[in-house]
């Protein structure tokens, strides 16, 4: 009698876009193994490899009309979780600046404390991502490929490519870290949801 509540709960997982995610998910240990092994080349195959679901299982929800409300909160814990760890692990091997790393690490515990707060004290939220957000993951997830990348190749474009990227990535992320709370701050009280229901 339990069965259908059962195939309920693993109906998301059959879908091909959250599949992927999924497999970004469980790729995310691989990665950081293959970055505290100091093998870069393998990490910065696995990293482009990650992009690539990320990409796709945008596409495949679209062309296969297979969008679905567990997708939508997946898919962007799979990115903070994967572009979380991975700045937490570069920085312990000395890759990556301790600014950026707190500053991106700081920005997303802040947002995952602030959603939960809410959601707690007045349900689900919803808080669709900005312009600002979109362009400080792309800034995030370029800056790590660009780290990786000065590991196995010291070219002046790769250089300044890895510079760009972590001041961009350091911008972006104060800007729509201010731009969240913003939005916050507009919605209606928390408080004053609670007290309604």
């Amino acid at each position: 009698m339990n069965q259908a509540p059962v195939r309920s709960w693993l109906n998301p997982f059959r879908s091909a876009p959250n599949l992927l995610t999924l497999l970004r998910i469980c790729m995310a240990p691989f990665l950081v193994a293959a970055i505290l092994e100091g093998q870069y080349k393998l990490g910065f195959a696995l990293f482009v490899a990650a992009g690539l679901t990320d990409a796709l299982d945008g596409l495949l929800a679209r062309w296969l009309k297979q969008s679905s409300m567990f997708g939508h909160y997946l898919d962007p814990v799979a990115d903070k979780l994967l572009l979380s760890t991975l700045f937490l692990v570069l920085w312990h091997k000395g890759l990556m600046p301790t600014t950026v790393t707190v500053l991106v690490f700081g920005r997303d515990v802040g947002i995952l404390l602030v959603s939960a707060l809410l959601y707690a004290a007045a349900g689900r939220r919803e808080f669709h991502p900005s312009v600002f957000g979109k362009a400080n993951t792309l800034a995030q997830i370029t800056a790590v490929a660009a780290v990786l990348l000065h590991q196995l190749t010291r070219a002046e474009w790769v250089t300044i490519t890895r510079q760009v990227t972590l001041d961009a990535t350091m911008a972006l992320t104060v800007i729509s870290g201010l731009h969240y709370a913003w939005v916050v701050s507009r919605r209606p009280g928390a408080g004053a949801a609670a007290g309604a229901k």
